[in-house]
């Protein structure tokens, strides 16, 4: 099979990126360029909240040079999503708009679940350092510009993830309403992050043993590549080879463009070199190293932050703000060493794609982090019981046997697995109302991985499994799903498991569920009998349980 040759475009709070990317399933993917555009979006989103028309007319200038740059690759097919400062702009579908008749590009705004979950994709292309170090408690940082996303793994498994203090942008944007010292301004980003991290520990980290801190974000790179820096210098002066911190600096080798700060011009002179950013990084410090870094930085005046980071006068405050965040959640959670896997929201992007043309395949399962944290939000209200699991296993079971009668996408199962483990959560709140109040958590918690519109099917599925079925409201998808919910439920009606190992085959015009239980299964029948009509209006099958009995 050719290379096929993909550009991945990230619409950010504080930047514009493009990655091209050539992929093949023999040589899997890898990036072959790399532009970025400093460009303030969420400063005026979450100061003004819109974006002006000065901004929008810069960035389609910026985006009409990378649409002009895919054509001169000849890019076969590309993505460009945007993120929380255009999702947040009361104004975005003018832009949207705007971007689409001057560029040509069709622009999606992602809701922050699929945006960490791109992060967490781009962190797995790195499967072997990956998969190794979640194999103990480790802890995911994806600091970004408009949010901050914490997240726990334990033994392979994701336990929850929690978007939990503003990015690093609104966080400037607070400070620069007030004026502060260099050492307020560090008290106050501290008890901003304080305010929400001691919620976070007390809900999720009584128990947990938390080794490693996966660090996602420009931010977190610059400091690590610092680390090597001051590495390079212990080496030197211990090797009598060094002659002062100056000439170390100098002989690290700084790149005037991937080094520093982007100078805000498309084409050539707004390329940055990522894989020298990266390669010239240290992957993994300890705690004790990175402290060290942090407290030379907090050490420096705005001005030797520029020359000893190699950064532009407008990252040095992102950059302060970011190490605090950074430092606090290494204090929460006492990581004992930080990795950074050197990834940006492009190759999730990539990433995406290249695993949806085959090009690469992930040893991680990302639907089992998403069922993983549909779980906790069902442990979370008290509904993680083993009715649960058994209601899951039939509703797929049964999604199954259906394959070539309902004509959904194997991406319904996960949405109808999802619902199955979710369905009861509402009880928590009303036992009378739970179709309800099931709703409005769904709705009203991020479910990693998800888009909204996958959320609100859920959440629809929910609650019309347990109210009359609103025709108006709900679309056709919704109603199959609700369908095998209610069917899957009503298998297991007593909680007593009692069709554990049943076989599901469609026969005609009758989904036959056979069991080998003989004991009474009155209750079942008669719970199948009540939505029985539902499923046959849907599908124009007929569930029907038979017990095969024993000679």
């Amino acid at each position: 099979m050719a290379n096929h040759l993909f550009a991945a475009i990230d619409v950010g709070s504080f930047e514009l990126e493009m990655g091209i990317y050539e992929m093949s399933p023999r040589n899997g993917m890898r990036q072959i360029d790399h532009l970025r555009h400093v460009i303030a979006l969420g400063r005026e989103t979450y100061h003004t909240g819109k974006i002006s028309y000065r901004l929008v007319d810069e960035m389609c200038r910026v985006l009409a040079d990378f649409s002009r740059i895919m054509k001169g690759y000849q890019v076969e097919a590309y993505r460009a999503y945007a993120t929380s400062a255009m999702r947040e702009a009361i104004n975005n579908k003018i832009i949207l708009d705007q971007i689409q008749v001057r560029t040509g590009i069709q622009v999606r705004i992602i809701n922050n679940s699929e945006q960490r979950f791109l992060s967490y994709k781009a962190v797995a292309i790195k499967a072997a350092e990956f998969e190794k170090i979640i194999q103990k408690g480790t802890a995911i940082a994806d600091v970004g510009f408009g949010s901050t996303q914490l997240s726990l793994f334990d033994k392979e498994s994701l336990v929850t993830t929690q978007n939990i203090v503003p990015g690093v942008l609104k966080i400037r944007d607070i400070l620069s309403q007030i004026q502060v010292s260099g050492n307020m301004e560090q008290s106050i980003v501290e008890e901003i992050m304080d305010h929400e991290l001691i919620k976070f520990r007390k809900l999720y980290l009584r128990d947990r043993d938390i080794k490693n801190l996966i660090g996602i974000g420009d931010s977190i790179m610059v400091l690590m590549r610092y680390a090597g820096e001051m590495a390079k210098q212990r080496e030197s002066a211990e090797d009598g080879a060094g002659s002062g911190k100056a000439e170390a600096s100098k002989a690290s080798g700084r790149s005037e463009t991937a080094d520093k700060a982007p100078d805000g011009k498309a084409g050539k002179s707004g390329k940055t070199d990522s894989a020298a950013l990266q390669k010239s990084a240290t992957d993994c410090i300890t705690r004790e190293e990175f402290n060290q870094v942090y407290e030379q930085l907090m050490s420096m005046s705005p001005s030797r932050i520029q020359e000893e980071f190699g950064i532009n006068e407008s990252y040095v405050g992102i950059l302060v703000a970011s190490a605090i965040i950074y430092m606090r959640i290494l204090q929460m959670t006492g990581a004992e060493q930080v990795w950074t896997p050197g990834t940006r929201l492009c190759d999730g992007i990539a990433a995406e794609y290249a695993q949806e043309i085959r090009c690469i395949k992930f040893a991680h399962s990302f639907d089992d982090d998403i069922l993983a944290a549909a779980r906790n939000i069902a442990k979370r209200y008290r509904c993680g019981s083993s009715h649960i699991q058994n209601v899951e296993s039939l509703a797929a079971q049964m999604f199954d046997a259906m394959k070539k009668h309902h004509g959904l996408a194997a991406r319904d199962q996960l949405l109808l697995r999802i619902a199955a483990v979710l369905y009861g959560c509402g009880k928590y709140i009303s036992m009378r109302n739970f179709g309800y109040c099931s709703y409005e958590i769904i709705m009203a918690t991020e479910i990693i991985g998800l888009s909204h519109a996958e959320r609100e099917v859920v959440a629809k599925v929910v609650r019309y499994y347990a109210e009359p079925f609103d025709y108006d409201k709900a679309a056709i998808r919704s109603a199959k799903l609700t369908a095998m919910l209610r069917l899957a439920v009503a298998l297991d009606a007593s909680y007593k498991q009692k069709l554990t190992g049943c076989r599901m085959v469609v026969r005609g015009d009758e989904l036959v569920i056979s069991t080998s239980y003989e004991g009474d299964m009155s209750l079942e029948n008669m719970m199948i009998q009540t939505c029985a009509p539902f499923f046959e209006e849907i599908f124009g099958i007929t569930p029907v349980l038979k017990q095969k009995r024993r000679v």
